[in-house]
């Protein structure tokens, strides 16, 4: 029965609004008199292509829940996500933690392998609170269609089975098992990048960070995309949002199950939240994007002017008028801006930057 619940309520999430962007272009309505416009993101400020979506989105879920989190997770335990890469080698492998435990990593590299390519640590996103790596099947192909990488994409522990350390350490983990690993898969050991998006992004921030520090692994590039980085929810973009997917209270539900009983104390360590680090000095050149209309928009730039007022190489663009995961609407304009400003930018590095081992 708890298999049944969990499928049906998560496909009802995930397939409404999939079948409301069908729709998009014959529903671009005028705003004048907008029912959506009671909102504080009014209807008005989302982009016309992305607009209709969105505000299906905030009908059917305005904000996630400590339930939703959990009910997730069951279908993903108990059912996960299809492997949707096309004409790419997958293997599933198991790191083993400090405590003997195990943990899921998915290695991706293409059918026709090639030598002398980057390896890349991919964070899947879900507010620290659900996901696997399945579900940035795209994010991945079209990775390695531009350069030909090898991939590790962690099955981190997610926070409602245990608050930070837990998915950090896994998340190292797995970057330490591509450092000693990635040469079988025709990695260059000096090409060694991190990313991730969302929750993902804080993850790359803080494994980023925390290598820079240990000296246990140099990364030659990062792509924190719109990260989730910033516990204290400060930022005027934080405050009272309620734009379509992640807003003001989900991140707050997001945080707290994240950092449990630490949550709202200044006892948060910045490989948690890393827009708590002060010295931002030696990070790896960086990659990001984010929309304006999201809560994380104002972190983001605060991240961004600090990597460069340290001396760190960044490629950052905004995307007007766009809400939280934008970037996955792939029909719209902006995601696919956002597309080509991501693999031009990742090809860039992939010519560019290295950082020996």
């Amino acid at each position: 029965m708890k298999k049944f619940i969990a499928i049906v309520l998560c496909l009802a999430f995930f397939l409404v609004p999939l079948s409301a962007s069908a729709t998009n272009q014959a529903s671009q309505e005028s705003n004048a008199c907008n029912p959506f416009d009671i909102w504080n993101v009014k209807s008005s400020d989302i982009h016309p292509e992305i607009r209709t979506v969105g505000n299906i989105i905030r009908i059917i879920m305005p904000n996630f829940t400590v339930g939703f989190f959990k009910i997730a997770n069951l279908f993903l335990d108990n059912i996960g996500l299809p492997d949707l890469t096309k004409n790419i080698n997958r293997e599933v492998k198991y790191i083993t933690r400090e405590d003997g435990s195990q943990f899921r990593i998915c290695v991706y590299s293409p059918k026709d392998r090639k030598e002398n390519v980057p390896g890349l640590l991919w964070i899947h996103g879900g507010g620290y609170g659900l996901g696997c790596p399945e579900q940035d099947f795209n994010f991945i192909q079209n990775f390695i269609d531009a350069s030909g990488c090898v991939i590790v994409a962690p099955d981190y522990t997610n926070s409602t089975t245990a608050p930070y350390p837990a998915a950090l350490n896994d998340c190292y983990d797995a970057l330490l098992w591509l450092k000693q690993n990635g040469k079988s898969y025709g990695m260059r050991d000096d090409q060694i990048f991190v990313g991730g998006n969302s929750a993902g992004g804080g993850l790359c921030a803080a494994v980023s960070l925390k290598a820079r520090d240990t000296g246990d692994v140099n990364i030659a590039f990062q792509m924190p995309l719109y990260p989730m980085i910033d516990d204290r929810m400060i930022t005027e973009s934080s405050q009272n949002n309620d734009a379509p997917i992640w807003n003001t209270k989900s991140n707050k539900i997001a945080w707290k199950l994240y950092l449990g009983e630490k949550f709202g104390t200044e006892d948060v360590s910045k490989y948690a939240a890393p827009a708590r680090e002060t010295d931002y000095r030696n990070l790896p050149p960086t990659l990001t994007y984010v929309g304006t209309i999201e809560p994380f928009t104002d972190e983001t730039i605060q991240y961004v002017e600090n990597l460069k007022a340290s001396g760190v190489e960044v490629m950052f663009k905004t995307f007007e008028g766009c809400f939280h995961g934008f970037d996955l609407l792939g029909y719209a304009t902006p995601a696919k801006e956002a597309k080509a400003f991501l693999i031009d930018g990742f090809m860039y590095a992939v010519n560019n930057y290295t950082a020996e081992q």
